[in-house]
């Protein structure tokens, strides 16, 4: 049997600057997570479950997605391994192979909050907090002193825009008009890019237009309270399922109205 030389671990960072000294940014970062990380329909890892995530603050503590507010039962995602406040606090992922370490740094008036990943091995989604932490962190540093303490209730309906670029759209979108984007924006569209926008309590979704179906432009999404019981009357009363129900991060399926439009229900989030 031949060996198979071991790959040496990857490490991605990013970094934000905050107007709060370490110990406030600290205190923010941990006891208030479950205010600025973003509701959305792929921000969870079940969004038809996910209240909220948490940090238990503790050596020992869990990072988990909250299924049940009562038990703050969930899904677990990582364990907490350092636990310095105004200084680091460092995670060991339980769904993948990835280390993740926050650093608070003081720099003149402020505090720089630097987000490193250790991919050692299968990556999951445990380098997404290297990808949100800086528009979300900054985000909710900004808005923190107006608005209320608790996770953004996001509306039932929604909205897809379909470009034939949605990167090069979005980008024009954020510049132009001025609209928040739920994370950074990417360098280039793939099959796996989620680009979303947050106009107030609504999702803007940026995607594709479908070779199929060039004078498809916008598609509603309609979060309902039960997705299987929505699916089964759609298309028991003769409508055209375009797509199946799937599950990513949300579970929705597509369909088609007496003129040919297309709509798109989701299961909502119990935040909805």
């Amino acid at each position: 049997m031949s060996e198979q030389p071991m790959r040496e671990p990857n490490s991605i960072s990013s970094s934000v600057d905050v107007a709060v000294d370490p110990a406030a940014a600290f205190k923010v970062f941990t006891e208030e997570v479950n205010c600025w990380w973003l509701q959305g329909p792929i921000n969870f890892h079940d969004s038809t479950r996910a209240y909220e995530m948490l940090i238990e603050p503790w050596l020992g503590g869990r990072v988990l997605e909250v299924y049940d507010l009562d038990t703050c039962d969930g899904l677990e995602l990582a364990t907490i391994t350092q636990w310095e406040p105004g200084v680091r606090l460092a995670w060991k992922s339980a769904i993948d192979d990835v280390d993740t370490e926050v650093l608070f740094e003081p720099i003149g008036t402020g505090t720089r909050v630097t987000v490193i990943a250790t991919i050692n091995g299968e990556d999951r989604g445990g380098t997404a907090w290297v990808r949100v932490t800086p528009t979300w962190l900054a985000r909710w540093f900004d808005r923190r002193e107006q608005e209320a303490h608790e996770p953004m209730q996001m509306a039932k309906l929604a909205l897809a825009v379909h470009y034939a670029d949605p990167v090069a759209a979005a980008h024009w979108l954020q510049a132009v008009f001025g609209f928040f984007p739920a994370s950074r924006i990417p360098d280039e569209f793939s099959d796996h890019t989620w680009i979303e926008f947050h106009i107030g309590n609504v999702s803007l979704i940026l995607l594709a237009r479908p070779g199929e179906a060039e004078r498809v432009t916008h598609i509603p999404w309609v979060f309902v309270d039960d997705l299987d019981a929505q699916y089964q009357q759609v298309k028991q009363r003769g409508a055209e399922i375009i797509e199946e129900p799937t599950h990513h991060g949300a579970r929705w399926f597509t369909a088609k109205d007496l003129a040919g439009h297309q709509w798109t229900f989701a299961q909502a989030s119990p935040r909805m």
